[in-house]
């Protein structure tokens, strides 16, 4: 078990570059099966979730080679003939159930356990099963499995009760092999989405309307495979945006879209921390006078709750009241008893939270409750006096690649740690 030891107070300069998305690297590496050909997936980052992934593909015999020193990510799916993955590695995070889709639709018959992650709330997969229901899978949900078996998907139109990003996804790769034309209505519209769309559409698939409400597929028999680079990932980008505005640095933040980060920059603008869009980069100066304000999560292209904790470590240091109200997730505030520890002074009411800023953080020991929390912690660390500690830290790991060393070559005082 490692752990994260941060000494704070000190202002961040310099550069920071990008990783690949996490949230679009995992559900390209699953639509991978689709094709019994070879894919190889650029800019991935290299994370705890990315190689679990990894190892539920190599479960089912397919063959995955990770080039750690380039960031790709090589695929044959040739050879898969298990059509159950192993248990211990499913349990682990919940984007192993993406790999229904792709299973089901090539080979129409898969079997998988429920899958684990993050505990940020009720995180059901009916509207997964719902779609796969109406493009004529059989499911069964028993004894924490869920079975789906087809003889043959046929393409229907299916309205989503809410816009679900793995829903959506998995939905979309489930019905680009199904006979006939699939709508999926009420469809997320988060540029992760896109970017497995473009994927999809390079094998040879016919995907209209990513990036809207109202996506389109026409099935096709088969998929090749193909080369994509990941776009890069919006909230690693959005989290070192806080960390400058939290410690009033200047920095410059490389490999990001503007686009994508609208909602974070337009509301740090309104804190008043000064941005400069360049191409693909932008610099941020947190050294301002700053002010507190309101935030509520919605899905995208609304404020994104991946940032939700991120923006309450910033809000602890303004003076006056600041306000978050979370949409999306039910219990995605188990980060703020570890911020009370550091001298966060919180209030929740339901679905909001109450924010006093300006109170001085203390450095001690705290746990990291999940992958934002812990980014969350991590910035805390960075103002708080005297050090400190942050367990559990593998929840970060999932998230973030290199969080220390990146942050180290920002001038923090940071290093990792077994206990």
């Amino acid at each position: 078990m490692d752990k994260l030891i941060i000494t704070g107070t000190s202002r961040l300069m310099g550069e920071v570059n990008i990783s690949g998305a996490k949230n679009s690297s995992l559900p390209i590496i699953a639509a991978s099966i689709l094709s019994s050909d070879k894919s190889i997936i650029e800019n991935v980052p290299m994370l705890e979730d990315v190689f679990a992934l990894g190892q539920i593909l190599q479960s089912i015999n397919a063959g995955v080679k990770i080039d750690k020193d380039n960031n790709s990510v090589f695929i044959d799916t040739s050879n898969i003939i298990n059509m159950e993955p192993s248990y211990d590695v499913v349990r682990k995070m919940r984007a192993s159930f993406l790999i229904m889709g792709p299973m089901l639709a090539r080979f129409g018959e898969f079997k998988i356990s429920l899958p684990g992650g993050c505990n940020i709330g009720t995180r059901p997969i009916d509207l997964h099963l719902k779609g796969f229901v109406a493009l004529g899978a059989k499911v069964n949900t028993d004894h924490g499995y869920v079975e789906a078996r087809a003889d043959k998907l046929r393409g229907n139109k299916i309205y989503l009760d809410f816009p679900s990003v793995g829903a959506t996804e998995n939905i979309m790769m489930a019905a680009v092999l199904a006979e006939g034309e699939t709508v999926i209505e009420n469809a997320a519209a988060e540029p992760e989405v896109v970017d497995l769309s473009k994927f999809l559409n390079k094998m040879g698939a016919q995907i209209v309307g990513a990036g809207t409400d109202n996506i389109k597929i026409i099935g096709v028999k088969e998929l090749h495979g193909t080369n994509h680079k990941l776009i890069y990932d919006r909230i690693e980008a959005g989290t070192f945006m806080t960390a400058a505005a939290i410690t009033r640095s200047r920095i410059k933040i490389n490999g990001i879209n503007d686009e994508h980060l609208k909602p974070v920059i337009a509301k740090l603008q309104e804190v008043g921390t000064n941005i400069n869009i360049l191409d693909n980069s932008l610099i941020i100066d947190g050294n301002c006078d700053l002010k507190p304000v309101d935030i509520k999560t919605m899905p995208y292209p609304g404020f994104p709750t991946d940032m939700q904790p991120q923006m309450m470590a910033f809000f602890l240091s303004l003076m006056g009241t600041s306000m978050i109200t979370e949409t999306i997730f039910e219990n995605r505030y188990m980060h703020v008893t570890e911020m009370k520890r550091l001298g966060g002074n919180i209030r929740i009411d339901g679905r909001c939270a109450v924010i006093e800023g300006g109170n001085k953080l203390t450095g001690t020991i705290v746990k990291a409750t999940d992958l934002r929390a812990g980014a969350a912690l991590v910035l805390c660390g960075l103002i708080a006096e005297g050090e400190t500690v942050i367990t559990d830290i593998y929840h970060i790991d999932r998230g973030y690649e290199l969080i220390e060393e990146k942050f180290k070559n920002l001038g923090a005082d940071i290093r990792r740690a077994s206990y």
